[in-house]
């Protein structure tokens, strides 16, 4: 068959499917045009908000009254910290949470890309973060792997050093006891629940090391802080954490 013929053809097989089982929205559900690649119509994606200017400067919490640091991380407080910073890209919105839900849940793998350009923008606007030069992911559990098929962390740590150049260490960290899920505990039960819960100790490669960890969301900090203590634990010189949205 001549190419030319052949384009018309695969042409006329992605109206005839756009037409058929036009693409939506992943917030609004509406109609997407036939050529837009974004999984977000253009209302809905210009809703996506980075975080704002005046934002914790350990833990990256918005801050609307101003200052430099959170209650939490406040004076010596920050000293505890393993995780010395926590950046993220974009305010955990309905719009960010469509795509996070979908993204992680709904195996809507092939958003990695995507989401994935947040990161590296983010990368960009935090100069404090260059001199993090590693990437390693927030794990999840043998059983959660199996359930779910895949790591979105992981996903979104592989994409940004397809992008940036970093170099991710896949497997830096393991999650090696079952925990319960964050999102119902408070501050200090998810700091409890999530003790000793990872490690790093196999990973030679993160010794000595200042690691970016990757996450989809951080809301306390917690999970993050302890990915944090066990690089530390197992030699890493610094860790930060840098996640798709802030809650």
């Amino acid at each position: 068959m001549p190419r030319d013929i052949f384009e018309t053809a695969v042409s006329a097989g992605k109206l005839l499917l756009h037409l058929l089982l036009p693409p939506t929205c992943l917030h609004c559900k509406r109609d997407l045009a036939r050529r837009r690649e974004e999984p977000l119509c253009p209302g809905c994606a210009s809703l996506l908000e980075p975080v704002p200017e005046l934002f914790c400067q350990r833990c990256g919490v918005p801050l609307p009254d101003g200052g430099a640091h959170c209650f939490h991380c406040r004076g010596s407080k920050a000293a505890r910290y393993k995780c010395s910073l926590i950046r993220s890209a974009l305010v955990f919105s309905p719009q960010a949470r469509s795509l996070v839900h979908h993204f992680k849940y709904r195996g809507k793998t092939t958003l990695a890309p995507y989401l994935a350009q947040f990161l590296a923008g983010a990368l960009d606007r935090y100069g404090e973060l260059a001199a993090f030069q590693y990437l390693a992911a927030v794990p999840v559990s043998e059983k959660r792997l199996r359930e779910r098929g895949y790591n979105q962390s992981q996903l979104l740590a592989r994409e940004l050093a397809k992008i940036t150049g970093m170099v991710f260490l896949e497997d830096a960290l393991r999650k090696i006891k079952e925990t319960k899920p964050q999102v119902s505990l408070n501050r200090s039960a998810r700091s409890q629940n999530l003790a000793d819960a990872f490690s790093a100790e196999h990973c030679a490669a993160a010794r000595g090391k200042s690691v970016l960890i990757i996450d989809d969301v951080a809301t306390t900090g917690s999970t993050l802080e302890a990915c944090a203590a066990a690089l530390k634990r197992s030699g890493s010189r610094r860790a930060a954490g840098l996640t798709l949205a802030r809650e």
